[in-house]
């Protein structure tokens, strides 16, 4: 295998990560930043408040996003296949 073709794994691999995961961190940071506002404006410090609304944005997010993750990872394993097969070139 040569370098370029680490180099183009590697690539893929850190940006499918970064789109799969993408969306569920991203739903789980706003919805805290909000919980966490709306607990220092009322002065509630209940650590678990936070919990429940996270787990119910991030399966929703995950449940909206599952087609796109699928289709995201088989490209990337359609990639993977292909820059393997190279090798016996």
């Amino acid at each position: 295998m040569q370098y370029q073709q680490f180099i183009t794994i590697g690539h893929e691999t850190i940006m499918s990560v970064l789109m799969l995961v993408g969306p569920a961190l991203l739903a789980s940071l706003v919805i805290g930043l909000i919980i966490g506002i709306f607990q220092a404006a009322t002065s509630i410090n209940e650590a678990t408040l936070t919990f429940v609304p996270k787990l119910i944005v991030v399966v929703g997010v995950l449940a909206l996003s599952a087609p796109f993750m699928m289709s995201t990872v088989s490209g990337f394993f359609r990639l993977v296949f292909t820059e393997v097969a190279r090798v016996n070139r």
